[in-house]
């Protein structure tokens, strides 16, 4: 990854990332056949990565509207951790033939059904108006990919965990019914902290 970021997936040769690796030429090329699968699978890990650490940051938490920012704020952390991998799946998955492609697409999808089903609770469950799944999940997973894409800008200004809490906090009040906000009051009386807000 760390190469492709830094040379570009075009410039990058099997050979350096070889030596990169500290490992021979040979021993890659007996796990991958080419360059493009070692671009997929450098992809695929950070994609898969979100499909890890998204269920785990769910495991002790029971309320919808609090599994729904717990979920959020897990992927953006993901992020954080991935910057690399976020930015070059932006730049390079294009360099991919179509069939590799929608692997990516594919695994993405299954990843933000994660987020989705969390919004889908929160509309069941009356504490967010009617609303798109597909585009609010979206919304939520492209702020999440913006703090690795425009990282220079907003690191200067916040760290992740307020980027996280004023991205809630926009999100949130787009979508929060009468019953929402009453569930956020009481939660943010009772621990203080805003949702999403990593537990110590």
């Amino acid at each position: 990854v760390k190469l492709f970021s830094q040379k570009g997936y075009e410039r990058t040769t099997v050979q350096q990332v070889a030596k990169k690796a500290g490992v021979s030429t040979g021993l890659i090329y007996q796990y991958v056949h080419d360059k493009e699968d070692l671009l997929l699978l450098s992809i695929l890990d950070v994609v898969d990565s979100y499909a890890r650490e998204i269920p785990a940051a769910l495991d002790s938490v029971e309320l919808p509207l609090d599994r729904c920012c717990a979920a959020f704020a897990a992927y953006c952390r993901v992020v954080d951790s991935r910057r690399q991998a976020t930015l070059l799946a932006y730049r390079s998955t294009m360099s991919l033939p179509p069939h590799r492609q929608q692997l990516i697409k594919d695994a993405e999808l299954e990843t933000n059904a994660l987020i989705g089903g969390c919004i889908r609770d929160c509309v069941d469950q009356g504490l967010f108006r009617d609303v798109d799944i597909d585009l609010a999940t979206y919304q939520l997973v492209m702020y999440a990919h913006a703090w690795a894409l425009k990282y220079w800008h907003f690191a200067r200004r916040i760290d992740l965990e307020v980027y996280i809490s004023r991205g809630l906090d926009l999100f949130l009040h787009g979508l929060l019914t009468d019953k929402g906000r009453q569930h956020l009051q009481r939660q943010t009386s009772l621990n203080g902290d805003p949702l999403g807000k990593r537990k110590r």
